[in-house]
């Protein structure tokens, strides 16, 4: 181990820089999320030796080069399954996963959806800019329909993904998003991923500024953030607008639009709590196209939270209770048990 992991000195996000040259694209939104990474890291009190940064491949994926922790470039899609493997082994590491909207819910889907319904104690962080930018622009399963790219000549005719009821309906016990533009709300859902305990999926708007530039421009250019974004508060209403004047109430189970400067009161509205399963299951379906007239604000923070026993700690005690009743296995005995044949 270098000596600069064995410090016992206060850390800053300094300590957490290598001496690798960052090698994005100038302006890409991969830069923000990195600084916002390297400066919440110190302040989690957790040993550099013990943080371990697992990625996929893809932009995105350059991450652990970047990061004064352990760390692993591992294969296409398959961050989530190296590090359920690490997780189960080494239980007391703090593993997070950087990957994107391509690795992780293309090629790597079916590792993500059951990496959250195991509910190992890790945290990912899912980049969606909803294009294949390291591969030079194709369209990606978080790209909107008719969406025109190199793959896509014509449009793409493809439905996309909604990465957080994809969650949802994996049984995610946390879930997420936030945006690369946004730096303190973007430390905040980084601190509130870390202080879960189960899988955290924390999606964030990531700018690809060569292949698709201003995807998210909607939810932060100053001008239209206020009435496009909704930013969600644990115990308080939903409302928006650059001065508070809307919100959303449930007509049934159908939110709409209401405005406070005409008579309707906050205490009429949605009351947020993370902790509701069939509201989150509202939330998340809140994705209207922003470019549509009468849209619904797009949510950002925490959805949805929830307790469930770790992968992890079930097969320790799983294991810890075989033990006790039968003591140590034997590899001998299991290799020439009587699950055997003989082939002429």
């Amino acid at each position: 181990m270098s000596e600069v992991l064995q410090t016992t000195s206060p850390l800053t996000s300094k300590d957490f820089q290598t001496d690798q040259e960052v090698r994005w694209c100038p302006g890409c939104g991969d830069y923000s999320i990195l600084a916002q990474v390297q400066k919440v890291m110190p302040t989690l009190g957790i040993p550099r030796e013990n943080i371990v940064i697992v990625s996929g491949i893809g932009c995105s994926s350059r991450f652990p080069y970047y990061m004064e922790t352990y760390g692993m470039h591992s294969i296409h899609g398959r961050a989530t399954a190296v590090a359920s493997g690490l997780k189960a082994t080494r239980p007391e590491l703090s593993v997070w996963i950087v990957t994107g909207d391509g690795d992780s819910l293309s090629i790597g889907g079916n590792h993500t959806i059951h990496l959250l319904r195991r509910n190992f104690d890790v945290n990912i962080m899912m980049f969606n800019n909803q294009i294949y930018g390291l591969t030079k622009g194709q369209y990606s399963p978080t790209s909107e329909e008719q969406k025109v790219t190199k793959s896509t000549p014509f449009g793409s005719i493809d439905h996309p993904f909604n990465p957080l009821a994809l969650a949802m309906g994996a049984d995610a016990t946390f879930i997420a998003r936030t945006m690369d533009r946004d730096p303190k709300h973007l430390q905040e859902s980084l601190l509130r991923s870390n202080a879960h305990k189960g899988a955290s999926f924390l999606e964030i708007y990531q700018n690809c500024n060569i292949f698709n530039d201003g995807a998210f421009e909607i939810f932060t250019d100053k001008a239209s953030k206020p009435v496009e974004a909704l930013f969600l508060e644990q115990g308080k209403p939903l409302v928006f607008g650059a001065n508070k004047e809307k919100g959303i109430k449930l007509d049934g189970f159908k939110p709409v639009v209401v405005d406070l400067s005409e008579g309707a009161s906050a205490d009429d509205c949605w009351i947020h709590d993370d902790h509701d399963f069939y509201k989150a299951q509202i939330l998340v379906r809140m994705f209207d196209d922003p470019h549509i007239a009468g849209h619904l604000p797009r949510p950002f923070g925490v959805f949805y939270e929830t307790e469930r026993a770790c992968y992890e700690d079930q097969m320790q005690m799983q294991i810890d209770e075989v033990i006790a009743k039968k003591g140590l296995g034997d590899l001998n005995k299991l290799l020439r048990g009587g699950e055997t044949w003989t082939i002429s």
